[in-house]
């Protein structure tokens, strides 16, 4: 009788994706769609339970540090939490953008002082040491005009005071940023060049950069 070998399905390796990117990229229309293609859990930011986005709308050289310090926290929270679940994550925000990109605009706006975006930095290094880094950090860029457009057409009352001159600093800021990331691979993405919310072929090539380097490839820009 003729030896016959049973293949014994190997286990999907657990991954840990993180979509960064200014307001208006796409980011949580692309978290969306990818969770759905290879069937992983997805997560989103909520500022619906902030307690301290009102007031700091209302007066945000009073509130800066305490709303940075308020996201930090969860933000934390939600990472370690999510890189220990069994199955794989995406999520629409990284934690590093909270100082990289959003506390670094406030202090360059005025609205952080020296001492508290230092004292801020200084903790946030401090709790982003003891974090599992993520396997891959997805970046999101389109022009600023575009970005513009999509925040104007989705008409968001939070987002009714983005201007132009804003989305041009992080943009900045995010340029400067991924250019010295190297946690993970960086996959750089154009959403004004790539429809993955209403073009399938799109999502497929994404998907296909995302094995890519999940595989072991090199960082890639598309």
């Amino acid at each position: 009788m003729a030896n016959t070998t049973i293949k014994i399905p190997q286990p999907v390796a657990k991954r840990l994706v993180l979509l960064a990117g200014n307001i208006g990229a796409g980011k949580t229309s692309l978290t969306e769609r990818i969770g759905e293609q290879l069937g992983w859990t997805t997560a989103f930011e909520s500022v619906v339970d902030n307690p301290y986005l009102p007031d700091f709308y209302q007066d945000m050289g009073t509130w800066s540090f305490h709303l940075q310090i308020y996201f930090l926290v969860h933000r934390a929270k939600q990472h370690r939490h999510l890189s220990e679940v069994p199955e794989s994550v995406i999520l629409d925000r990284s934690i590093y953008e909270d100082a990289h990109i959003f506390a670094r605009a406030l202090h360059h706006m005025g609205n952080l002082t020296d001492r508290d975006y230092e004292a801020y930095l200084r903790l946030f290094s401090l709790v982003v040491e003891g974090l599992p880094k993520p396997d891959l950090l997805i970046h999101l860029q389109a022009p600023v005009p575009v970005l513009l457009q999509r925040i104007r057409r989705r008409a968001r009352s939070i987002e009714a005071s983005i201007d132009e001159s804003y989305l041009s600093l992080l943009e900045k800021f995010y340029i400067e940023w991924i250019e010295s990331f190297d946690l993970c691979p960086v996959l750089t993405l154009r959403s004004d060049d790539l429809d993955f919310v209403h073009q399938t072929s799109h999502l497929n090539i994404v998907v296909e950069r995302i094995n890519d380097l999940l595989s072991g490839r090199e960082e890639m820009v598309f």
